[in-house]
C-alpha cells in the first residue's frame, strides 16, 4: 500500500471518529433536555448526500430506523459534520422553521443553561476524548523521554541564537530557574517565552539573559538551520542503491569526515555547507560553476577507526548524495528512559499531558495573525502529512488526540457559525435577558460562514503552494 494511501486512510478515520463524537456531544445534550434533532450527518450534504436513513431503499429494508425523528447520513463535503437541532439558526440556515410557532421540543424553548450545554457539548467531548486517548496511550505503550542532560554532544545554534548568547555545544538545562527535564518540541516554546536560560557549557552552568519581548517561535523553527538542533555525529544511517554515494562506496555506518575540503564533525556542519552550495546553485550561476558545485570531493571512513577514503562524487540535478543521516533518536537510544503506567496511574498522567498540550496550542495561536502564521495554515494536505507513511497505532492515536484538541479550541472561538459564536450569543442573552433577534442570528451565521470559507480557501491555497513549490 502506498504511503499516500496510508496517510489518506488515517486522515479519514481520524476525521470520521472526531466528527461523529463531536456532533454526538451536541446530540447527547439535545436528547437529554428533550430537544428534537432532525439530522445527524457526518460531512456536509449540500445539494445531495451519499447515504441517509431516509433513503427509500434503506427505509424499505429498515422501516423502524427510517421512522425515527432523526435522519442519520453521510454527506459528500468532508469539511466537518452537523446535527440539525430544531428551533435554532445554524449552518442549515433553515429560517422558515423559525417563523412557525415555538414548540416545546425546540432549542429556542429551552432555558439558557440547557442551550449552553447543548452548544458546548461538542467541544467538551473533543477535549475529554483527547485526555482519554492520551491516558490510554500511556497505559498501552508507556512513555519514552530523553533527559536533556544526557545529550552530551550538545546542540548546534543558528545565527539568531548566537546573537542571544548561545554557543555551539551548549545544553539548555533550565528556563527561568525551572529545570528542562527532557528534550522534545516544548523546549522551543519554553525558550521563546523565557527571561533567562541556563545552559551547561564545558561542564559549568551559565545563565543567559533573553530579550524582554521574547522570541518569535515561528522564526525559531521555520528557519534553516533551526534555532537549535541536537548535535549528531555525521554517520550514515542508510544509502539508496545506485545513488552517487552508493556508487562511491559509502555504506551504512560510514562516517563523513570532510566535504569539498571542509571538515565535517556533525550533521549540522554538513547541512550548513550543502545549504550554502544550494543557495549558489539556486542563483543565476554559469554552467562551469554549476558543474563545479556538483562535483564534490568527500572524505569518509567506512567504519569507526577505519582508514579514511577520498572519493569524488558527481551529484545529479536534485543535488542529493543519496544517503540518510543517523537520527538523534538512534544516536541517543541508550539514554532514553521508559516509564510504564498502570491503568489508574495513566489517567492523571494523561490528563496532565493533555492539559499541557492544550496550553501550548492556545499559546501558539497568537502567531496565527502574523504573516508566517497565516502561511502555515493548512488543510487536508498539511493535516494528512502529520500522520506517518506506515500504519502505526501509537502515532495514529497520538495525532488524533492532538487534532481533537485543535478542533475543541477552534470550535470554541467566538466566531459566528462555530459553537463558540452560539455560546457567545447565549452568554449575552444570559446577561441582558434578551435573545438576539432571528434576523441578527441569520446575518451573523452568514458572516461566520463567509469567514470560515475564506480561511478554508487560504488553507487550500497554502497546501497548493507547498505541493507546487
Amino acid at each position: 500500500m502506498s504511503p499516500f494511501l496510508i496517510k489518506t486512510l488515517q486522515l479519514l478515520l481520524c476525521f470520521a471518529l472526531l466528527i461523529i463524537l463531536h456532533e454526538g456531544g451536541h446530540f447527547f445534550f439535545s436528547k437529554l433536555f428533550g430537544v428534537r434533532v432532525e439530522k445527524f450527518f457526518m460531512f456536509f450534504d449540500w445539494k445531495f448526500h451519499l447515504f441517509s436513513t431516509k433513503d427509500s431503499w434503506f427505509a424499505r429494508l429498515f422501516p423502524k430506523v427510517a421512522a425515527n425523528e432523526t435522519e442519520y447520513g453521510i454527506g459528500w463535503i468532508p469539511l466537518g459534520g452537523y446535527v440539525k437541532i430544531a428551533g435554532m439558526i445554524d449552518e442549515s440556515l433553515d429560517t422558515e422553521q423559525m417563523k412557525q410557532p415555538m414548540q416545546p421540543d425546540e432549542f429556542r424553548a429551552k432555558p439558557v443553561w440547557q442551550r449552553f450545554l447543548i452548544m458546548v457539548g461538542g467541544v467538551l467531548v473533543n477535549f475529554l476524548l483527547a485526555l482519554f486517548i492520551y491516558a490510554m496511550i500511556l497505559f498501552a505503550w508507556g512513555s519514552d523521554s530523553l533527559p536533556i542532560r544526557s545529550m552530551t554532544d550538545g546542540f548546534a545554534y543558528n545565527q539568531m541564537a548566537e546573537q542571544v548568547g548561545f554557543v555551539d555545544g551548549d545544553i539548555p538545562v533550565a528556563v527561568d530557574g525551572q529545570p528542562i527535564d527532557a528534550w522534545d518540541g516544548t523546549v522551543y516554546r519554553a525558550l521563546s517565552q523565557a527571561q533567562t536560560v541556563t545552559v551547561l557549557r564545558n561542564g559549568a552552568e551559565v545563565t543567559l539573559q533573553m530579550p524582554e519581548e521574547g522570541l518569535n517561535l515561528l522564526d525559531m523553527i521555520d528557519t534553516d538551520p533551526r534555532f537549535l538542533a541536537a548535535n549528531v555525529p555525521a554517520i550514515v544511517d542508510s544509502v539508496l542503491e545506485d545513488s552517487p554515494a552508493y556508487q562511491a562506496g559509502i555504506r551504512k555506518g560510514s562516517r563523513i569526515l570532510a566535504v569539498d575540503g571542509t571538515p565535517i564533525t556533525w550533521w549540522g556542519d554538513f547541512d550548513e555547507l550543502m545549504g550554502r552550495k544550494n543557495d549558489v546553485l539556486a542563483s543565476e550561476c554559469s554552467h562551469e560553476d554549476s558543474v563545479r558545485l556538483r562535483t564534490l570531493p568527500v572524505v569518509f571512513a567506512a567504519a569507526e577507526g577505519a582508514t579514511p577514503d577520498t572519493v569524488t562524487i558527481q551529484l545529479s540535478e536534485d543535488y542529493k548524495l543519496g544517503f540518510f543521516k543517523l537520527p538523534y533518536q538512534f544516536h541517543y537510544r541508550d539514554a532514553y528512559v521508559h516509564h510504564d503506567y498502570g491503568f489508574f496511574e495513566s489517567i492523571p498522567a494523561g490528563i496532565a499531558y493533555g492539559w499541557e498540550t492544550l496550553k501550548g496550542y492556545v499559546s501558539d495561536l497568537r502567531y496565527l495573525f502574523s504573516k508566517k502564521g497565516a502561511q502555515s495554515v493548512g488543510s487536508f494536505g498539511t493535516i494528512g502529512n502529520l500522520f506517518p507513511s506506515v500504519w502505526d497505532w501509537q502515532s495514529f492515536w497520538n495525532i488524533t488526540a492532538f487534532i481533537s484538541i485543535i478542533l475543541a479550541v477552534m470550535n470554541i472561538l467566538p466566531i459566528p457559525g462555530l459553537d463558540g459564536g452560539h455560546i457567545l450569543f447565549l452568554l449575552v442573552e444570559a446577561v441582558t435577558r434578551r435573545p438576539p433577534s432571528d434576523k441578527f442570528m441569520e446575518y451573523a451565521q452568514y458572516a461566520g460562514m463567509l469567514l470560515l470559507f475564506a480561511l478554508m480557501a487560504l488553507a487550500l491555497f497554502n497546501d497548493a503552494m507547498k505541493f507546487l513549490f
